[in-house]
């Protein structure tokens, strides 16, 4: 890929990026503007929530490129890139006989994939051999084929999320018997686990394989660019247990799969902010992104707090502009942070706040 032609500053906030996250900007701030879109405006017009067919990939990305043109002039600190979300969740489980599902989200533009709980019983399952002829990884490499060539030198292919480790058992047999299946058949947990970190290698190696880079770095949907082959990992499943239990089964099948690419970023919603601590000392974190739910403070509101635990890991937060603007001309904003900016303003208006934006310095 030699060229991000709906970035017109792509090259200097990528330069921006490389030192927030070789962990260098610890005074700066960084700014990522959500701003109002007519194709998505257009997208919820015309489609309702509901379980819909796999789309034809030549749809999906003509909507990516419409979205993602609208912004070819903006000059804050993201990178265009689309995403796959039909298969965000559910290749994993269909490519194991899994039955996928997809859902159309019109709030967000996206039609992601989920699959219905497999096993009643997780002793039940018994690894196959990877089968690179199913329909499943035929059609994930033929949209990744569509995507890539549609994408050349105007935008890039975002990495999607893992599904390894207990995620991986989630969708084999449903959250609660996860659970219970740690303390029941412990060994047919790790037997799985293992099983999955393969398949996860495979399906990602494939992505980095066919899909176009940029200077050496993975776009992503959480990061926007992050340097070397970067994956994107979930804890979500230690949400709802204790820091221990995280320890004992997650950290080192975090930093194994971490350790077969060149790391990986991490979201942490707020009811597991407990973990923030111990997550923010895994080998090989690029950043952690930050999301607010009802019921806990927003992290932009909390966080001080929340960097005291993170220590230098580069922090995504979401925040309002009126809240932004404020506390940029303030100058209390924290560094070593990229703010994600929920805007109604029109692109030279941003563009003129951003240049307050990397004039920041604490």
């Amino acid at each position: 890929m030699n060229n991000i032609h709906y970035k017109k500053n792509a090259d200097s906030v990528i330069e921006r990026l490389r030192l927030f996250y070789e962990r260098k900007t610890s005074d700066q701030i960084f700014a990522i503007f959500k701003l109002p879109s007519k194709t998505l405006d257009d997208f919820s017009t015309n489609n309702k929530k509901e379980y819909v067919q796999y789309p034809d990939p030549e749809k999906r990305i003509h909507y990516w490129d419409n979205l993602l043109k609208e912004n070819i002039r903006l000059e804050d600190d993201s990178i265009p890139f689309a995403y796959l979300s039909e298969f965000d969740q559910g290749l994993y489980g269909a490519l194991i006989g899994g039955e996928i599902q997809f859902l159309c989200d019109p709030k967000k533009g996206w039609i992601s994939s989920m699959i219905k709980p497999m096993y009643n019983d997780l002793m039940l399952f018994h690894p196959k051999p990877f089968d690179k002829h199913h329909i499943w990884f035929q059609r994930y490499t033929h949209q990744l084929k569509v995507f890539s060539e549609a994408s050349k030198d105007k935008f890039g292919i975002s990495h999607f999320i893992l599904i390894d480790s207990l995620n991986f058992i989630f969708e084999l047999v449903g959250a609660t018997k996860t659970y219970l299946s740690l303390f029941e058949c412990p060994d047919k947990v790790n037997e799985v686990i293992d099983f999955a970190f393969q398949l996860n290698v495979k399906i990602h190696n494939t992505f980095f394989e066919s899909t176009p880079s940029y200077k050496g770095g993975t776009f992503s949907n959480y990061g926007q660019w992050i340097p070397g082959r970067i994956v994107s990992e979930s804890v979500d499943p230690f949400h709802m247990t204790s820091v221990d239990d995280y320890e004992q089964w997650g950290k080192k099948n975090v930093e194994k799969i971490f350790n077969e690419f060149d790391g990986g970023v991490i979201h942490i919603h707020s009811n597991g902010r407990h973990l923030l601590k111990n997550v923010s000392q895994l080998k090989g974190l690029k950043a952690i992104r930050l999301f607010d739910e009802g019921g806990n403070p927003a992290a932009f509101d909390v966080l001080n707090d929340l960097k005291e635990n993170a220590g230098d890991v580069p922090l995504i937060v979401n925040v309002d502009d009126n809240k932004f603007e404020k506390c940029l001309k303030d100058n209390s904003l924290p560094g070593g942070v990229l703010y994600m900016v929920n805007s109604l303003k029109k692109a030279d208006e941003v563009n003129s706040i951003m240049e307050k934006v990397r004039k920041y310095r604490i």
